[in-house]
């Protein structure tokens, strides 16, 4: 035998050993979370209002809010957006492929472009990082934040105006309101 045989493969270092145990820790948090929709997305506003309160005494870190600020805007479209884009769906209508508005049509439920979890888990991760930059003076560009808000305003009304066009011309609404509940035929029989 030689000696490449006999050798025991190598052990992983402390490095990747403590790695791999962050993410097997970081995961069970994400798995526990996932059933708490409510919890998660508290966490996530109060997270968000430290941000702002910090951003807010410190008078600075407008472009790092700004980038958040498009980010989460991207991911809302992307919440608000069908997997299966309707305007990209060949149909012979004339008017365009619709998603099913009457009870005759074949039913097929809303599937979003971003799953909710996701949602918020790109929306926390985002207002972690952001939190982060505003340690650094060399993130805290001087910028005429007035200007930025203003330009964000617009940038979100116009994005809302198209999405919301979308939404109608394509009927569909990307929001559940729980499961629709049958009332069957009342059994004199039974009280």
């Amino acid at each position: 035998m030689t000696d490449l045989e006999t050798e025991s493969p190598s052990q992983p270092n402390l490095f990747v050993k403590t790695y791999r145990k962050y993410c097997e820790i970081h995961q069970k948090i994400l798995d526990n979370s996932t059933p708490n929709v409510a919890g998660r997305w508290t966490f996530c506003a109060v997270l968000s209002l430290t941000y702002l309160i910090r951003v807010y005494i410190l008078q600075g870190w407008y472009i790092v809010t700004y980038a958040l600020g498009i980010y989460i805007l991207n991911l809302l479209i992307a919440f608000l957006t069908p997997k299966i884009d309707p305007a990209t769906v060949q149909d012979d209508d004339e008017d365009g492929p619709t998603l099913p508005s009457r009870q005759s049509e074949e039913f097929r439920p809303f599937i979003r472009r971003l799953p909710e979890f996701k949602f918020w888990y790109g929306a926390t991760r985002a207002f972690l990082l952001a939190m982060f930059c505003t340690f650094f003076d060399a993130l805290n560009v001087p910028v005429f934040w007035p200007i930025l808000v203003m330009y964000f305003i617009i940038l979100f009304a116009i994005t809302m105006k198209r999405q919301i066009k979308h939404m109608i011309k394509y009927r569909y609404i990307p929001f559940t309101h729980g499961k629709t509940v049958y009332k069957g035929k009342d059994d004199p029989s039974v009280k």
